[in-house]
């Protein structure tokens, strides 16, 4: 009996062992996350840059938002976040010009940013025309000749061929992605490349989120 009792230990153990191994906790290097050949430079000093690049039609992104958001917040002081609103077709450009004119404007904000979520994936506005991005910041209070000359601005054509490089420095093909330190980059789909445990997309984030959690540990103690 006691023989049988220390196999089912040693078995138990064994489990364990392989569990963590495979816990995105402790991710690997081209499993979890991906490293970047080319590091891309970051101006946040000793705080750890933080990239977001998402969609608004993105119904991914959509779900992500708010467990990146309790996250960014238990984060505090130990990174600086950004969000990048990748490039698309035309049914992607007015909402990505909106994002972009909103954030140069200085209007954008967490609640603005839920706003624009929710009139796509619940009120069902896709936002895929210029017009109707003008009708939905009016209704936001916002003056509609001002954004609109924003909008249409070569300050803002500047900020997208800026979003396009940074799409293609980070070999960014689909979303949401995350990059973290100019480093590293990883995904909920990346995040459960190792263990394939996830049956949820509430598992996929709830892995994504740890995996983001080493990597900014790791990227914070290089900065010391």
């Amino acid at each position: 009996m006691r023989f049988l009792k220390l196999i089912l230990g040693a078995l138990t153990l064994s489990a364990f062992a392989v569990t963590a191994a495979a816990s995105p906790a402790d991710p690997k290097a081209g499993v979890e996350y991906q490293v970047l050949t080319t590091p891309q430079p970051t101006d946040t000093g000793k705080k750890v840059e933080v990239l977001e690049f998402f969609a608004y039609y993105c119904p991914h992104c959509y779900a992500f938002e708010p467990s990146l958001e309790a996250w960014i917040k238990k984060q505090g002081d130990n990174i600086v976040f950004k969000r990048v609103h990748v490039s698309g077709g035309d049914a992607v450009s007015p909402q990505q010009k909106l994002y972009l004119t909103l954030d140069a404007m200085g209007l954008m904000n967490d609640q603005m940013h839920n706003k624009i979520f929710n009139e796509m994936h619940v009120a069902r506005n896709r936002l895929n025309r210029d017009e109707l991005v003008f009708d939905f910041v009016a209704k936001q209070g916002i003056d509609r000749q001002k954004f609109m000359d924003a909008y249409r601005s070569f300050g803002i054509g500047g900020r997208i061929r800026h979003v396009n490089a940074l799409m293609e420095a980070y070999h960014v093909d689909s979303w949401p992605m995350v990059a973290i330190d100019g480093r590293f980059v990883t995904s909920p789909s990346l995040a459960d490349a190792g263990s394939k445990s996830a049956n949820s997309e509430t598992q996929l984030h709830a892995e994504a989120l740890q995996v983001m959690d080493a990597l900014v540990a790791k990227a914070k103690a290089e900065k010391k």
